[in-house]
């Protein structure tokens, strides 16, 4: 028997579409991690002594605060009213500022004379340098006993202290600002064949000024440190003086009325010298804005 083979045709398989990719997720952007100080905010710096106020406001109203240790700011203020209705405390604020005025006029003078006598001088800096930076080591107040028998204790003694502490900060800074600078660009202005005054004007000058101004802040307050001790060596008159009677009757507010004085001076010159140095040095750009 003869068997009989059948091919059976198998239906053809449908086509396969190929397989659809999952769309790529976005990629995630990562947010930029500020590292810096933030903004600035306008007056931002009151936020601190106002806040101290408040505190010593908040203590005095409370009982916390003895007033016979530490008057509160009312007793402050009515205290601070009756010197002014008398005239006292502008006669010694004004006495105060001209000796702080003279003797950072004379400080800042002599520190950057100095400064760029030995910044640009090998035979400035051998001579200049050592001296200055023994004088660093010495505070200027240990020299009140050589400068009374020197010049007395009258208005030139108490300019010079105050002077010489203006002027270490000066030279100090400057110096080494001066120092600091790239040789590459001593190296420029000598292919450029400029003379020595085109050579401080353009190269000297705009590399010192950022360690000037930090001088600057510091003879500030160098000179208010200087005013508070030089009041108190046989005046009759300033802010000092007018404190160191309180102390004999135990007037704690008219101290705290000299203390505030001297802290707004204080800050007021500290923030004038910041704002002239950031018009000054406007094409800088550092974290303090």
């Amino acid at each position: 028997m003869t068997e009989l083979l059948t091919h059976t045709t198998r239906p053809a398989a449908p086509p396969v579409a190929p397989p659809v990719k999952a769309a790529a997720p976005a990629p995630v952007r990562k947010t930029r991690r500020r590292l810096g100080p933030g903004r600035a905010v306008p007056f931002g710096r009151l936020i601190g002594p106002v806040l101290v106020i408040a505190l010593w406001w908040a203590a005095s109203a409370t009982g916390y605060l003895d007033p016979r240790i530490l008057s509160g700011p009312g007793t402050v203020l009515s205290t601070a009213s009756d010197l002014v209705a008398g005239g006292r405390l502008q006669d010694n604020v004004l006495i105060s500022l001209q000796r702080a005025g003279l003797g950072l006029f004379f400080g800042v003078s002599a520190g950057v004379l100095l400064a760029v006598a030995a910044g640009l001088s090998r035979t400035g800096e051998y001579l200049l340098d050592g001296p200055l930076q023994i004088k660093r080591a010495i505070p200027s107040l240990a020299m009140l006993p050589l400068l009374i028998l020197w010049l007395g204790i009258g208005e030139q003694m108490k300019v010079t202290v105050i002077a010489l502490g203006v002027a270490v900060n000066m030279y100090i800074n400057t110096y080494a600002s001066l120092t600091g600078i790239d040789s590459r660009y001593v190296e420029l202005a000598e292919g450029l064949d400029l003379s020595r005054a085109q050579f401080i004007r353009k190269v000297v000058v705009p590399g010192s000024l950022p360690g000037f101004f930090v001088g600057l802040r510091l003879g500030v307050t160098a000179s208010w440190l200087g005013l508070i001790v030089v009041e108190q060596i046989n005046a009759t008159s300033g802010i000092g003086y007018m404190m160191f009677q309180a102390q004999q009757y135990a007037q704690s507010d008219v101290i705290i009325v000299g203390l505030a004085a001297y802290g707004i001076f204080g800050f007021a010159s500290d923030a004038a010298v910041r704002a002239v140095e950031r018009k000054v040095l406007s094409w800088r750009r550092t974290l303090a804005g």
